[in-house]
């Protein structure tokens, strides 16, 4: 008497799947048609990416310029990491080629600049990339139509990249100036990765700038890519906005009571650095002005009152006397780093746990 093969529900094969590695998944593709099908859906992709992220809170590192690579769980202590060299990342490596300055070197340093649902974004020099460490995926992103200008000084950008669920697509997002014999020129565009290609939107005003003397990352916070900006008809900085899926732009107040809010000619109290960042599920500005860092909480969200300081403390410990925050814990602890290739711990009171470098 023949005996029926086991049998497992789809419901189980489905949850089973879920909780498996990338790498995983991506060879049991090849198990059956039903199985590519299922794995290949979007609807099953953001399942997996929404379980997966719940368990995966690691920081990735990349030393220059052997490429080697460092994960740290930010939830355990900061000197417990994994460092690889398993993960290619000879496609960023420039072509060797006469360098008409030697003492330079014709290497440019790998910089991660931000992530998203997985993706890293990659800078090299003027060449950017999107990078998938568990698939190994990557893509190079052609330059703008006015990325010619992204390496000279006279250009400067704000910057980052983000989901939009509405069409399943990754759009990096690109405001640029550009100062031309005081001629300036402003530009909103968007590359999607679904279409390959880069979208300029029009804006009838478009009041921003950079507040600051470089490019800077933006910080993705309830599907809106947010920077720092000077608002030239209010002569002060603000936060900018790009509602990813509705691709407009809006701004939002910075808190009354920030000590420095950009006034013109305010330089006594202007702070020596100044960003955004995601304090748990909070929007969140903080500044540094000599050892002091304040870090400000926007407890509902597009409210200007319910802007809130949160922690003022020092950082005189840091040997580099350098710290910006990265992320923080379930329990609040807020990792940073040193400026160079040391992380901070402090805890959701202010007072310093650990360092390492």
């Amino acid at each position: 008497m023949e005996k029926n093969p086991p049998y497992l529900p789809h419901d189980l094969i489905i949850l089973i799947l879920l909780r498996l590695p990338v790498m995983s998944l991506l060879r049991f593709k090849c198990v059956c048609k039903l199985w590519f099908s299922l794995i290949s859906q979007t609807h099953f992709a953001n399942s997996h990416f929404e379980i997966t992220v719940t368990h995966s809170p690691k920081i990735l590192f990349i030393s220059n310029p052997y490429l080697e690579t460092r994960l740290i769980d930010f939830e355990a202590s900061l000197s417990d990491y994994y460092t690889s060299t398993s993960l290619n990342l000879s496609f960023v490596r420039p072509r060797p080629r006469p360098d008409p300055y030697p003492h330079r070197g014709y290497y440019f340093y790998i910089q991660t600049k931000c992530s998203c649902r997985g993706f890293i974004f990659l800078h090299r020099a003027a060449t950017t990339y999107l990078w998938n460490p568990s698939t190994r995926v990557h893509k190079q992103i052609p330059l703008s139509p006015y990325g010619s200008y992204l390496q000279v000084n006279h250009s400067l950008h704000l910057y980052c990249f983000g989901y939009d669920p509405s069409t399943d697509d990754y759009l990096v997002v690109l405001m640029s100036f550009h100062n031309v014999f005081h001629n300036i020129s402003l530009h909103l565009e968007f590359f999607s990765l679904r279409d390959n290609r880069w979208n300029e939107i029009e804006v009838t005003n478009f009041p921003y700038i950079n507040f600051s003397d470089y490019s800077m990352v933006g910080s993705l916070f309830n599907g809106a890519i947010h920077w720092l900006a000077f608002h030239l008809d209010l002569s002060m900085n603000v936060i900018v906005a790009f509602d990813l899926i509705e691709r407009k732009l809006l701004d939002i107040s910075l808190p009354d009571d920030l000590f420095w809010r950009g006034l013109p000619g305010d330089f006594e109290h202007e702070p020596t650095d100044c960003d955004l960042w995601v304090f748990g599920e909070l929007l969140s500005v903080w500044t540094r002005q000599n050892d002091i860092v304040e870090i400000w909480v926007m407890k509902e969200y597009k409210v200007h009152s319910s802007w809130t300081k949160t922690l003022v403390f020092s950082i005189d410990v840091i040997p580099t006397h350098y710290f910006a925050p990265i992320c923080c814990t379930k329990i609040g602890d807020i990792i940073g780093t040193d400026g160079e290739v040391g992380l901070v711990k402090y805890d959701e009171k202010g007072q310093f746990l650990e360092y390492t470098s």
